[in-house]
């Protein structure tokens, strides 16, 4: 069974879907009432799209609340899985945010915790009970309607492991590697290169996990470009997308999920989890 918190966000469809209210209460709290009357004997499994600390607590509250009906297998699928990002300690005085999350959930004692394509191996280190799903398949449908033998290219060091083995399930599509320079203090990116002296006019898909203000694939584009690429194609697992799309106008196309938010604009194709 499924209680899926985002009513826009139904990944497993609608079937054996229980039925809740939620709302928020006048001091800022979210709440849940699950309505339903099912078996508490059948794994249930919470799926939510987290956006915010108020996503994450609703989230809880609804483990909270099937517990206290009895339920004794609770699953929980969260796509995005927040704070992915905040993964080390760059410069002094910030949290370890991941850990903060992972600790939160871990707290749950979930029987099974799915993350979609997490930024790093921290995330399912610190998640208890984590099953990742990788990329794959996106990557591979994604392939498949660009309908074109394109090369695959890396955006920076830590984005290499993954795309090898994406490679590698596509048959051993051929990669380029780059780089880019990013202060820690500032989050400015610089410095960035292409590891190839001439693309040959060949189409190019840059694959990472995340796009939230396109800086990187901007910049990349443009050394692409001086490297002699052909059409260029993005396709991020998560698309944030927070300063929209202006800078991304070097891209043929733009693939991402629907693990974050949706999306509706002509340059973006969602492939749905």
């Amino acid at each position: 069974m499924f209680l899926n918190l985002d009513p826009h966000f139904i990944p497993f469809g609608k079937q054996n879907e229980i039925e809740f209210k939620s709302f928020i209460f006048s001091g800022g709290e979210p709440h849940i009432k699950i309505l339903a009357d099912f078996d508490t004997n059948h794994i249930v499994t919470v799926t939510h799209r987290i956006n915010s600390f108020n996503d994450l607590g609703l989230f809880c509250l609804a483990v909270d609340a099937l517990r206290r009906m009895g339920v004794k297998t609770v699953n929980g699928f969260i796509p995005y899985f927040p704070a992915a990002r905040q993964d080390r300690l760059m410069v002094a005085g910030e949290p370890l945010s991941v850990k903060v999350y992972t600790d939160i959930v871990n707290g749950l004692n979930l029987n099974k915790i799915q993350v979609f394509d997490p930024h790093s191996e921290v995330t399912p280190a610190l998640l208890n009970n984590c099953e990742v799903i990788s990329n794959h398949e996106f990557i591979k449908e994604v392939k498949r309607r660009v309908g074109q033998d394109v090369l695959l290219i890396s955006p920076d060091g830590g984005a290499l492991k993954k795309i090898y083995k994406v490679s590698e399930y596509l048959g051993g599509v051929e990669v380029v590697e780059c780089s880019k320079s990013r202060d820690v203090k500032t989050g400015k990116l610089s410095g960035f290169k292409v590891y190839a002296e001439d693309l040959q006019g060949k189409p190019c898909l840059i694959v990472d996990d995340i796009c939230d203000g396109g800086g990187t694939f901007a910049g990349l584009a443009e050394e692409l470009k001086n490297k002699n690429a052909g059409q260029l194609y993005l396709a991020v697992s998560h698309g944030i997308f927070s300063k929209g799309f202006d800078s991304l106008n070097d891209f043929e196309q733009i693939f991402t999920t629907n693990s974050f938010k949706d999306i509706e604009d002509d340059k973006v194709e969602i492939i749905h989890l």
